[in-house]
C-alpha cells in the first residue's frame, strides 16, 4: 500500500508552537515528543521542515529575538539614554510576566540550564546574548546625553544584570505589578538628579 502524502501544517503556527515549549520548559527539558505534540506534526515532518531538536532551537531563537524580544531592538532607537534603558527594563517586565507566555525569559532560563551535552547550546544563547549587550554598548557610545564620567560598557553590563534579574524573578513568581515597582526604582537610582 502506498504511504500517505505527509500532513500539511503551517510552520510558522508550529515554530510559534515550539517556542513556547521551549520557552515553558528550557532546552533540556524539552524531549521531541513535547515538541511533535506541541506542535501537531510527527518526527519525519518536524525534520524535514526544522531540521533536529538543536536546529530547531536556534530558529527558535531567531523567532524569540525578533518577535517577543523585539522591544530590546527598538529600544535602541529612543532619543534619550533613558528612553533606551526604560524601553529596556519596562520591556524586559512586560516580555517575562505576560499574560499569554510563560513566565521568565527563553535566552535567561537556556544560559543557566543546559548541562554538558547541550554546551552547544548554550553558547549560541550567550553569543547572541552578548552581542545584544554590545549594540547596547555601541548606543551609549553615541549617546550625546550620556555624561562624561559613564562608561558605556559598565552601564551596558549594569542594564542587562538588571533585565535579567526581573527574568529570574519573573520566573520565581513575582508579578508584573511588583518588577513595575522595581522598574520604577531601578530608573530612578539610575537617572537621579545629582545633588
Amino acid at each position: 500500500m502506498p504511504g500517505g502524502r505527509p500532513r500539511a501544517f503551517d510552520a510558522e503556527v508550529a515554530l510559534d508552537r515550539a517556542l513556547e515549549v521551549f520557552w515553558r520548559q528550557g532546552y533540556e527539558g524539552t524531549s521531541l515528543a513535547d515538541l511533535t505534540a506541541a506542535m501537531d506534526i510527527n518526527r519525519p515532518s518536524l525534520y524535514a521542515a526544522f531540521g533536529n531538536k538543536e536546529q530547531l532551537f536556534h530558529k527558535v531563537l531567531d523567532r524569540y529575538f525578533t518577535s517577543p524580544g523585539a522591544f530590546a531592538t527598538e529600544a535602541l532607537e529612543a532619543p534619550t539614554t533613558r528612553g533606551v534603558v526604560e524601553h529596556l527594563i519596562r520591556g524586559a517586565v512586560d516580555l517575562t510576566t505576560g499574560p499569554h507566555t510563560p513566565h521568565g525569559c527563553l535566552s535567561v532560563n537556556s544560559v543557566h540550564a543546559c548541562g554538558p551535552d547541550s554546551e552547544p547550546v548554550r553558547r549560541e544563547v550567550i553569543a547572541r546574548r552578548m552581542a545584544g549587550e554590545a549594540a547596547l554598548r555601541r548606543r551609549f557610545e553615541r549617546a550625546a546625553d550620556l555624561p562624561a564620567d559613564a562608561d558605556p560598557r559598565v552601564l551596558a553590563q549594569l542594564v542587562y544584570t538588571v533585565t535579567d534579574g526581573i527574568a529570574v524573578q519573573a520566573a520565581s513568581g513575582y508579578t508584573r505589578d511588583q518588577l513595575h515597582r522595581v522598574a520604577d526604582l531601578a530608573l530612578r537610582t539610575l537617572f537621579q538628579s545629582p545633588s
